[in-house]
């Protein structure tokens, strides 16, 4: 039967720091990996159970279970290895971290390795070593953008509970379109990849003229319905609803996701949808498209097809569009939609916390 398990029991704090640490995006991911173990031994589980869980050797869950009943969160952390001695000292550490997180350059927007190194006197290598360590990036940003939506709460939720919980009898397409898509020729022919190089391609190019994509994804099923037109007035969006509606088999309603763009909200459109009781009608909050399931496959096919592709005119361009569009449909999955209106509700109120500590700082 083997010996007895050391019986392992966390308090909430402790449970709340490891979860923290097996959601985090910057903790090292062996890190992570400890604290899933700790989590799932603490829920009863076996040290087997564990392994072909997480995929690892029975006796490294055994001893990072160990590790954790006799030193607690200590003892998740790697053990000084052996080595010659730190070049440099603790309070060198915080200098170049205090300078990295509180000052700029003169005349630059941020640090870089050989800026800050020639500053404090230190090594390249020696500031990449740090900041790779306390996971700071001077030279990367994160966009984002606030919604100022009246009814944001209200709309989350109902696009969310779209998502999470979509209704019976029903189709949830998330419709948007991608304008001034262009079709681009290059003026020599691509250098093609081999043993050694990247492809290569001229940065110049000729402009052969633009189309606009619409398309509608169906969350369930993860296929995409698409028409390619010249220009994207409310005339075409309504050409692309008929679309939809001659697609979308008579005995189901249609709930569409679309954004706030003046197009979709059209007198005309607006008509259209009203005289026709299947169509549900739900608009993301502004500044929300991250929302909108569709913008995810609207970045695929330009990764795909689109950005590296040379076209020799607009019909071109839309065909390869339909060959993509048929082959995706062939192999295509719903999106894993996991996000829940409260997860997004907290993330905005940190976001928020964030911004007004920077103003009371600043």
């Amino acid at each position: 039967m083997g010996r007895p398990l050391a019986p392992l029991t966390l308090s909430e704090s402790e449970r709340e720091e490891l979860g923290s640490i097996t959601r985090s995006r910057s903790m090292p991911q062996a890190l992570a990996t400890r604290a899933r173990i700790v989590l799932l031994a603490a829920d009863g589980e076996s040290n087997t159970d564990i392994a072909e869980r997480l995929g690892l050797s029975k006796p490294t869950v055994g001893i990072w279970r160990k590790r954790y009943v006799t030193q607690r969160m200590a003892g998740l952390y790697d053990e000084p290895r052996p080595g010659g001695p730190r070049s440099i000292r603790d309070e060198q550490v915080a200098a170049l971290l205090r300078k990295t997180l509180k000052t700029k350059p003169k005349g630059g927007t941020h640090w870089s390795c050989r800026s800050i190194a020639a500053e404090t006197k230190l090594s390249k290598s020696t500031v990449q070593r740090v900041w790779k360590a306390f996971g700071l990036q001077p030279h990367r940003q994160k966009h984002f953008k606030i919604s100022t939506d009246a009814f944001f709460v209200e709309k989350v939720r109902d696009i969310v509970g779209l998502y999470l919980n979509p209704p019976d009898h029903a189709v949830v397409l998330c419709v948007d379109e991608k304008s001034q898509i262009q079709a681009l020729d290059r003026t020599a022919p691509f250098l093609p990849l081999g043993l050694g190089y990247v492809e290569g391609v001229t940065h110049d190019y000729v402009r052969h003229g633009t189309t606009t994509l619409f398309a509608a994804l169906d969350i369930a099923t993860g296929r995409v319905l698409t028409k390619c037109k010249r220009r994207h007035r409310h005339q075409e969006f309504l050409q692309f609803l008929r679309h939809i509606d001659a697609s979308v088999p008579k005995k189901l309603d249609v709930h569409l996701v679309v954004d706030n763009y003046a197009t979709h909200k059209h007198d005309r459109v607006r008509r259209w949808l009203a005289a026709r009781p299947r169509f549900h009608i739900h608009y993301t909050p502004t500044y929300s498209s991250w929302l909108n399931q569709v913008e995810i496959w609207f970045n695929i096919i330009t990764q795909r097809a689109i950005r590296r592709g040379t076209f020799r005119s607009v019909r071109d361009l839309t065909q390869k569009i339909d060959t993509f569009v048929h082959h995706y449909n062939r192999e295509c999955q719903p999106f894993a939609w996991t996000a829940t209106s409260d997860s997004i509700f907290e993330k905005l109120e940190r976001l928020s916390k964030a911004i007004a500590g920077t103003e009371h700082g600043g």
